[in-house]
């Protein structure tokens, strides 16, 4: 599939080119929070998968404690879906604005042509991201091009908010910038950010007396961050170098609520569609990000072109509330976490993350068929199949009532065997031995804290969504 840089490279010279990035703002002086402090994290974003099975362009929502290991909401399905224009949605954006309440932006396009010229973006407001009203389309200007990512920060030196979005202004693509009080009536577009090469996906983070503005260079395919101390347009200058792994855009700069932290996100494109990558900085002023490993970080499942905002823990409590979180799970391999548990084929195993199809890595954690202390892993897309050990080797097997089955298809959760922040699964019938895998593949063997760390390693996983 032709991918959105490789879209924008070879049409230089027109208006239509790929979808746009992010930009993220993290806003600064704003008022205090009715709800409380600012403790969690709010992701928008809409999804895709490899063979396209999640394809979905409404807007859908995670939460997160940490910033990093996030929540689905709604069974990780949509939220709110756009009516009107192309009748979906990409690249969503969530603004807390000055009231305390919250506007969502997005890209007025559904699917993957990124040739579509549109100069339209959709609206809403929220009072709280558990309703959505007054959903619009915006006019933004009158090119024959596209109006992708829209994203807003308010501007206290201009008393408005700004909208900046990508679009090509008939000599590169660049960010142009609106501005508005009211999210309805925009003023006149014009050139936000031009540093002389084509640029997409950005990123802000709003700081005291700098502003920091990440983006994608397309000339060479790398994330970099340029700074600021007004917001004014074409005031930002570059400051880092790049950093980059595989195709990435889409990036997303937060900081940690309660330190001096910050993770930048990426979105990968290639080779895979949809998985995320995460920098860490102590410093955002300084050239120093670092790759986080994927240990340390879990993303919605198939989510593309986030978003992600603070919120309070009132909010955080209230949108659990109101959506749900799932009634599945997925496993994550501690010594190889790009790697979840999966069935395919009816055999247990370990794949990297993303895959098709993506509901085969989806657990229903039952109580113990044998032991209701105990834990049974059913199927998400085949109810009924649960995953059981045969000649010590895991394989996915419908349910036959046995005391048999129900023996050899449950386990015990215990503290990880390589970090007890982690969990590790002793099997009911033959409890010396352990859910590990081996050459990527599932099986029971005998293992404890003597074992050797690598095998140890082996047997350890993390639950999560």
């Amino acid at each position: 599939m032709t991918t959105r840089r490789e879209l924008l490279t070879g049409l230089l010279s027109t208006a239509a080119a790929t979808a746009a990035g992010g930009l993220t703002i993290a806003a600064t002086g704003s008022p205090a929070h009715a709800a409380g402090p600012l403790t969690g994290y709010v992701m928008g974003y809409f999804t895709e998968s490899p063979n396209r099975l999640a394809n979905n362009y409404g807007l859908h929502l995670a939460v997160s404690a940490d910033g990093l290991n996030w929540t689905p909401l709604n069974q990780n399905n949509p939220v709110v879906t756009p009516t009107a224009g192309t009748g979906g949605l990409r690249d969503p954006f969530i603004l807390r604005k000055r009231d305390d309440t919250f506007a969502v932006l997005a890209t007025d396009l559904t699917g993957t042509d990124f040739t579509q010229p549109n100069q339209y973006i959709h609206v809403w407001d929220s009072v709280d991201l558990r309703s959505f009203t007054g959903y619009r389309r915006v006019r933004m200007h009158t090119m024959n091009t596209h109006t992708w990512a829209p994203e807003a920060f308010w501007d206290n030196a201009r008393g408005q908010y700004g909208i900046v979005y990508s679009a090509h202004n008939g000599t590169r693509d660049v960010f142009m910038v609106n501005y508005t009080t009211d999210f309805v009536n925009v003023g006149s577009a014009q050139v936000f950010f031009d540093p002389g090469f084509n640029v997409l996906d950005a990123t802000f983070h709003l700081g005291s007396g700098v502003n920091y503005l990440y983006y994608k260079n397309l000339a060479d395919g790398r994330l970099y961050g340029a700074r600021s101390s007004t917001l004014n347009p074409n005031s930002f200058s570059t400051y880092t170098s790049g950093m980059v792994n595989g195709g990435i855009e889409a990036p997303i700069v937060v900081k940690a609520n309660d330190r001096n932290e910050w993770w930048l996100w990426g979105d990968s494109y290639s080779p895979v569609n949809g998985e995320f990558y995460v920098w860490r900085s102590g410093d955002v002023n300084a050239n120093a990000w670092t790759a986080l490993d994927k240990a340390a970080y879990t993303q919605p499942l198939n989510a593309k072109h986030a978003t992600i905002a603070a919120i309070t823990t009132t909010e955080h409590a209230n949108l659990l509330t109101r959506w749900g979180a799932p009634t599945w799970n997925r496993l994550k391999s501690y010594n190889l976490p790009d790697r979840l548990i999966r069935h395919a084929n009816r055999v247990g195993r370990i794949d990297p993350y993303p895959f098709d199809p993506y509901a085969d890595s989806q657990w229903r954690l039952r109580p113990g068929l044998a032991d209701s202390a105990g834990v049974s892993f059913e199927s998400v897309n085949y109810p009924g199949n649960y995953l059981r050990h045969s000649g010590y080797v895991i394989g996915l097997a419908a349910n036959d009532s046995t005391a048999l089955f129900a023996g050899d298809a449950t386990f015990h959760r215990t503290a990880g065997l390589a970090n007890s922040g982690w969990a590790s699964f002793r099997s009911h019938n033959f409890p010396d031995r352990y859910l590990r895998h081996s050459n990527y593949l599932l099986r029971i063997d005998v293992l404890g804290s003597g074992s050797p760390a690598a095998d140890r390693a082996d047997a350890t996983f993390q639950i999560g969504y």
